[in-house]
């Protein structure tokens, strides 16, 4: 696939896309929303399996679509790139861009800026989100809403691009926070407090009357939309960076963006749902449990109320979700693309970093796995507090420093090593911070410790007063010796 023209206008194409490729199951059996899907999507997921298109949901005329992430070769084709790096080559290109010094230096960057001019986000007179329009008589269970798991507190609307604005500044903010539906106009907005729509909510508190001058913050949720639009909000992007740009960034070409019917948000032109209401600054309501990505059920909690005011969306509409449980789900290949793009912008910062990994088994922030460049003593552990200090990074629960050479992927090559380079007194250090607001290990809500591991060689600089021992590699004669004498040898090895 050639990168350099985005594919998807809208969810549909992405879904023609995957159904061509033989990546997707459409399930024209009438399924319950009420965890059956989820079991059945859960079953799917384990087994490595396609993205499902759910036609005939129980109690809903919409389809549903899940598991549209699910692999690695899902997670390419959403991002129409033959693999991830291809978008971080593009960041680091990015990255790369100096101030022209001369005529000819300005004469070069113009392709890079008109480039960059396309990414704005372009405000649209219609949208196909708006084919229809109800301000009364809706209901929010008319969409097939799941229940993922049985002690989950309701059904939760699981993959909303949630769109706010800050209150003193009008910038634009998209991300993602679960929703449970109390009742066909109301839902919990689960913006944990590290996030910017609690940011923009708690701003709202502090200007007098709210932004609308009467104690409200307006919202507008999108549901279902071309993948990089979708991969944009989950993406962990700097405070000043717009997602809509981003997303445009990942597509080529600039989204879409449409004034919403009753309240002053701008929603992608080509989502499949929106969602338009306000949520009250004075208003809490108790939320959850909610069957997480941890593998256990997040605490139940106070957190603001969305109202609805009013529901747009395309002619038939399609209903896209995600589960989260025990990995691998979905949402473990759409953090392992996280991962590989926003690399170059963390070497950007810390450029002795060689790769950095997050296992799925660690739930993206509890085990990150860096390989560096040691220059000198002490070294890892300033990459350590440095991540600790990077935007969402610093939810890292755990952090193992190694040395260059490593391969991250080989978790029996990361443990031996590990294990056979620590003294666990003087190679593992503690820090209290920030944790996740789902860690329900933690000492208090939002509130704990976390660990980092020296894995690295140690020099006689760090108190080292040993000999480090060579590691044992067979020479390359040998090597070569016994690779001529292998296909002779007729050795039949499983794997």
């Amino acid at each position: 696939m050639h990168p350099m023209s985005y594919r998807y206008e809208d969810l549909r194409a992405f879904i023609k896309r995957l159904e061509k490729e033989g990546e997707l199951k459409r399930i024209p059996v009438e399924v319950d929303p009420v965890l059956e899907i989820a079991e059945i999507t859960d079953r799917v997921s384990k087994e490595m399996g396609p993205a499902l298109l759910f036609e005939n949901p129980k109690g809903s005329e919409h389809p549903l679509l899940i598991n549209a992430f699910g692999s690695y070769r899902r997670m390419n084709l959403a991002l129409d790139v033959e693999s991830l790096e291809e978008v971080a080559a593009r960041i680091e290109e990015l990255l790369e861009i100096k101030a022209p010094e001369g005529m000819l230096d300005k004469l070069k960057m113009l392709p890079k800026l008109a480039e960059l001019a396309t990414l704005i986000p372009k405000i649209v007179r219609s949208g196909a989100c708006q084919d229809v329009v109800k301000t009364e008589n809706f209901s929010l269970l008319e969409f097939p809403i799941l229940q993922c798991w049985p002690q989950d507190a309701g059904r939760f609307i699981t993959l909303p691009l949630v769109f706010s604005k800050d209150p003193e500044t009008g910038k634009r903010n998209c991300g993602v926070y679960r929703m449970q539906v109390f009742d066909e106009t109301t839902t919990a907005m689960h913006w944990q407090t590290h996030k910017h729509g609690a940011q923009h909510f708690r701003e709202a508190g502090r200007v007098k009357g709210g932004t609308g001058g009467d104690g409200r913050i307006e919202v507008a949720v999108a549901i279902g939309a071309d993948p990089a639009v979708v991969f944009s909000g989950i993406a962990p992007l700097p405070d000043d960076l717009d997602e809509m740009m981003f997303a445009g960034f990942l597509r080529r070409k600039s989204v879409d963006m449409v004034s919403c019917k009753t309240v002053d948000v701008e929603v992608p032109a080509n989502a499949e749902i929106i969602l338009e209401g306000y949520v009250e600054l004075d208003e809490l309501r108790r939320e959850g449990p909610f069957g997480d990505h941890t593998g256990f059920y997040s605490l139940a909690d106070d957190y603001p109320v969305f109202h609805v005011t009013c529901v747009t969306h395309r002619k038939n509409p399609i209903y896209q979700t995600i589960i989260v449980g025990k990995p691998p789900q979905e949402d473990g290949y759409m953090g392992h693309a996280v991962e590989r793009i926003f690399l170059p912008l963390i070497r950007k910062q810390l450029p002795e970093i060689i790769d950095m990994h997050m296992p799925f088994e660690g739930i993206f922030h509890n085990l990150v796995l860096i390989t560096i460049r040691k220059r000198y003593p002490g070294h890892a552990r300033k990459i350590m507090t440095a991540i600790w200090g990077l935007g969402q990074a610093m939810f890292s629960k755990c952090i193992i420093v190694l040395d260059e050479g490593t391969d991250l992927t080989r978790y029996g090559e990361v443990v031996c090593k590990t294990l056979n380079h620590i003294d666990p007194e003087r190679d593992i250090q503690f820090v209290l911070g920030p944790v996740d607001s789902l860690d329900h290990a933690s000492r208090l809500p939002n509130f704990g410790s976390k660990m980092g591991i020296d894995a690295t060689r140690k020099w006689s600089e760090e108190g080292f007063q040993r000999e480090w021992p060579d590691e044992i590699l067979m020479s390359e004669e040998i090597k070569s010796r016994v690779d001529e004498l292998w296909p002779k040898l007729n050795l039949k090895l499983k794997g």
